[in-house]
C-alpha cells in the first residue's frame, strides 16, 4: 500500500492545467461498445479508474491503441461475450463501479450483459435501482444470483418507452441513454441528470448517428436507430480536480492560474468557493487565485449560518462538498455542510478533528465547521485515505499543516487524480511517495 509523506506549509506558485474529465471518460469509454467501428478519443486522464476500465475492455476483445498522450482509439468489432461470463470477468469489473455503465451498450447491442455488485468508494449505499428499473422498462429482464451476486440482463429487443427516473443519476441516466439509442420508436427520459458529463456522452452519441432531443436539460427524447458509426470526441477538463486546486490554493495562500478550466462548463462551483471568501477571478478561460492569507465565510441576508448543500446539477456536486469542507476549517466564520447523497462520506471529518479543526458531525450528512482562520493551524498527523474525495481533501489539509503528515492508502487519491504529487510539487509542494 502506497503512502504520501507530505510537508506541510510550503505555499503553491505557478499555473497548472486540470487533466480530462474522470467521470466524462468512464460514459465515453463505455459508449465505444455501441460501434463497431473505430471511435478516437482525446484527453483521457492516466488515472487507475480509466485504466482499470481500458484494460477490462480490451480482455472483452476490443482494439485499443494509444495514438498519442491521453488520446486512444477504440474499436469493439469483436467482443467476446463469453469472457463477460468468467470469473476473471467478475473480479475485474465488480472492482470498478463506472464498469456498471456497460451494460447499456452490451444490452442495446448484443441483448445480453452481466454485471457483479461493482465497487468503487465506501461512502454509503450506492443502489443501482435506476440504471436497472429504467432498462427493465425498455424490455430487458433481470435475474439475479443471491449466492453469487451477479446480475444477468436479456432482452429480444427494448421498446421506447416513457421513463421518469427516481433520482437524476448521472451514471443511471448515462447507462439507460445508451440503451434507448438502439430501442425501437422513442424513449422519453424524465428527471434526467444534465450534467456537462451526460450532454457531453449525448453530443457524442448524436455524432455517431443517434437521434437525441433536449440535450443539456432534464428530459432527454430518444428516437431508436439500427446502428452507430465511429467518431471523435475530447473529454472536458476534470471539474472536481479545478475545485480540488482552487481549495489547495486558498488553504496554502498560494497564487496559482487553472489553465483552460472551460469555465462555462463548471456551473456554480466557482461561485460556491467565494461564498467561501475565495478569490476566484476569471481571465479568459483560466482561473486565477491570488494568494490571500485570510478569507471570510458568508452569512445568509438575514445573518443566519451559511448553508453549502449538494444537489443535482446545475446545484453543487456532491465530489467536491469534502474539498469545501476542509477549505472552510481555515475561514473566518462558521458553515454547515450538508452532503445529502452518501451517507458515509462524512465520516473522514474525525481525522480533521484530530488535525485541530473545529468540526461538529451533527448526524452522517452534516457537518458544522467553525473556522477559526489564521488563529489556528492544523496539525500534521498520520492518516488512511477512505476514499478518493476524502483522500484528495486531507492531501490538502496535510499541505497546509503545521509539520508532517503521512497518508496511507493513496491509491484511491491515485484512482481520480493523475500524478497529482508530481505535478503539485512542480508548483512548489513537498510530497513523497513512498
Amino acid at each position: 500500500m502506497s503512502s504520501f509523506i507530505i510537508e506541510g506549509g510550503h505555499r503553491l506558485k505557478g499555473e497548472i492545467t486540470p487533466q480530462g474529465a474522470k467521470n466524462e471518460a468512464l460514459q465515453i469509454i463505455c459508449a465505444t461498445l455501441l460501434t463497431e467501428e473505430e471511435v478516437v478519443i482525446e484527453n483521457i486522464p492516466d488515472i487507475l479508474d480509466v485504466n482499470n476500465l481500458i484494460a477490462l475492455l480490451k480482455d472483452m476483445g476490443v482494439k485499443i491503441n494509444k495514438i498519442d498522450t491521453g488520446t486512444f482509439s477504440f474499436k469493439a468489432a469483436n467482443i467476446d461475450l463469453e469472457f463477460t461470463k468468467t470469473e476473471d470477468y467478475m473480479k475485474k469489473i465488480a472492482a470498478l463501479r463506472g464498469s456498471i455503465m456497460i451494460v447499456g451498450p452490451l444490452l442495446a447491442r448484443f441483448g445480453q450483459a452481466t454485471v457483479p455488485k461493482p465497487g468503487g468508494d465506501k461512502i454509503g449505499r450506492r443502489r443501482l435501482d435506476t440504471h436497472f428499473n429504467g432498462i427493465m422498462k425498455l424490455g430487458a429482464e433481470l435475474v439475479f444470483d443471491d449466492k453469487k451476486q451477479i446480475f444477468s440482463l436479456t432482452a429480444k429487443t427494448l421498446r421506447g418507452q416513457y421513463i421518469l427516473l427516481d433520482e437524476a443519476s448521472v451514471t443511471g441516466t448515462a447507462n439507460l441513454l445508451m440503451a434507448a439509442v438502439f430501442a425501437e420508436g422513442e424513449t422519453i427520459i424524465y428527471n434526467a441528470a444534465c450534467e456537462p458529463y451526460v450532454e457531453q456522452l449525448s453530443k457524442m452519441l448524436v455524432r455517431m448517428g443517434a437521434k437525441i432531443e433536449g440535450i443539456g436539460s432534464n428530459r432527454l427524447i430518444v428516437k431508436g436507430v439500427t446502428k452507430l458509426s465511429g467518431c471523435r470526441h475530447k473529454l472536458l477538463p476534470d471539474m472536481i480536480e479545478v475545485g480540488s486546486f482552487i481549495g489547495m490554493a486558498a488553504m496554502t495562500a498560494s497564487e496559482i492560474t487553472i489553465k483552460n478550466a472551460s469555465i462555462e462548463n463548471l456551473g456554480i462551483i466557482p461561485e460556491s468557493f467565494r461564498r467561501l471568501g475565495i478569490s476566484v477571478q476569471q481571465q479568459g478561460d483560466d482561473l486565477y487565485i491570488p494568494s490571500q492569507e485570510n478569507y471570510t465565510i458568508e452569512s445568509f441576508i438575514d445573518g443566519s449560518i451559511l448553508t453549502i448543500a449538494d444537489a443535482p446539477w446545475p446545484g453543487l456536486t456532491p465530489d467536491l462538498l469534502s474539498v469545501m469542507l476542509v477549505v472552510a476549517t481555515k475561514a473566518e466564520g462558521c458553515v454547515l455542510i450538508h452532503q445529502k447523497m452518501f451517507e458515509s462520506r462524512l465520516f473522514f471529518v474525525d481525522k480533521l478533528i484530530d488535525m485541530g479543526a473545529q468540526i461538529i458531525l451533527c448526524d452522517p450528512h452534516r457537518a458544522t465547521v467553525i473556522g477559526l482562520g489564521n488563529r489556528f493551524r492544523l496539525r500534521g498527523m498520520t492518516m488512511t485515505s477512505p476514499d478518493i474525495r476524502a483522500g484528495i481533501s486531507l492531501l490538502i489539509a496535510a499541505m497546509s499543516a503545521k509539520g508532517k503528515s503521512t497518508i496511507h492508502n493513496i491509491d484511491q487519491i491515485d484512482r481520480g487524480y493523475q500524478d497529482i504529487d508530481v505535478r503539485l510539487n512542480k508548483l512548489g509542494a513537498r510530497i513523497e511517495r513512498r
